[in-house]
């Protein structure tokens, strides 16, 4: 792989009203009529999401839209029954079931401490989504679910725990997806990218960022990716994971760059099960108490955007201290 883009990018988004700041977890709103601002998020400096998430056009979520505050599964589902632009704050612990969807151009925050059990959200073939800075545990079925040609999607500072299936799948046709400084733990399967082999609609979308990732003794899928290229996975850290780290097949290709393994006895595969082989590139990371990595297998194309990487010595300390919610 050639001319891959270093330059550092760091681009803040300005927001330009109070939803458009609360979008980006700046700003959090009362049951007054005004809203106030939430000192701590405010001083957190944003970014913008890096990665595929801001291609296409970017992602802004509910920017510029109405902001609801909900705190029961009512309340939740109504707000996500409405069209966008919205923003969603989320204030303390809703229980939910089964999977509900998400509508396009919407911000889902969480508040200080909130969290999702029971069940997960769908987006399903809509566009310009954000998830952020939720605790969501004992899913049902995926807590996030990207399908069916849905793009421009971030999911932020969140954590994922002790569910069903997926913490977080993206699938069927979708892509433009990042998925940052989320902490993931005590889990089975974390992330699949890509349906399933003979889904070959796939081909040409699942583009994935995943950075800033804690895999914190989960087992698998971090990620296992069918057909997308290139898939990124950068400064994430992983940590006593007990199957592999990352999986590429069916012709997939994913850069491995600047992370940090530990105690990961397969760090990476080309090819997984029954599934063909896809391509690895591995470079820059950290294989402490750790087995050799696969790679080769293919060729993995060039991402076409700017990113800075931290130092992969640096990741455990950065990302220990800084993923999930509670960080913005």
């Amino acid at each position: 792989m050639t001319d891959k883009p270093r330059t550092p990018i760091r681009t803040v988004l300005l927001a330009t009203s109070a939803a458009g700041a609360l979008a980006l977890g700046l700003l959090a709103v009362t049951d007054d009529p005004g809203s106030t601002v939430h000192a701590d998020l405010v001083n957190a400096a944003q970014e913008a999401p890096s990665g595929w998430a801001g291609e296409n056009g970017g992602t802004t979520g509910g920017e510029g839209g109405d902001v609801v505050t909900v705190s029961d599964a009512d309340g939740l589902l109504s707000a996500l029954s409405n069209s966008g632009p919205q923003v969603v704050q989320i204030d303390g612990s809703i229980e939910l079931s089964g999977m509900n969807d998400v509508p396009a151009d919407t911000t889902v925050i969480g508040l200080d401490g909130a969290q999702i059990t029971g069940g997960g959200l769908d987006v399903d073939g809509v566009s310009n989504v954000i998830i952020r800075n939720i605790a969501f545990s004992g899913w049902d079925d995926d807590a996030v679910n990207v399908q069916e040609g849905s793009t421009n999607v971030w999911i932020d500072h969140n954590s994922f725990t002790n569910g069903y299936d997926g913490a977080v799948d993206v699938k069927r046709e979708s892509d433009f997806v990042t998925i940052s400084w989320n902490h993931f733990f005590d889990h089975d399967k974390t992330s699949l990218v890509g349906h399933s082999d003979d889904h070959t609609e796939d081909i040409g979308h699942l583009r994935v960022t995943y950075h800033h990732n804690y895999f914190d003794g989960t087992d698998t899928r971090h990620p296992r990716v069918r057909f997308g290229n290139p898939v990124h996975v950068y400064n994430n850290y992983y940590r006593d994971n007990d199957e592999y780290g990352v999986a590429s097949t069916m012709g997939g290709g994913v850069l491995v760059e600047g992370n940090y393994f530990e105690d990961v006895d397969n760090p990476t595969h080309t090819g997984y099960a029954d599934s063909d082989v896809g391509a690895v590139e591995e470079s820059g990371n950290v294989f402490d108490g750790s087995g050799e990595p696969e790679t080769g297998g293919g060729t993995v194309e060039s991402v076409p955007y700017s990113y800075s990487l931290d130092p992969a010595e640096d990741v455990p300390s950065i990302v220990g201290e800084g993923a999930g919610p509670g960080n913005l």
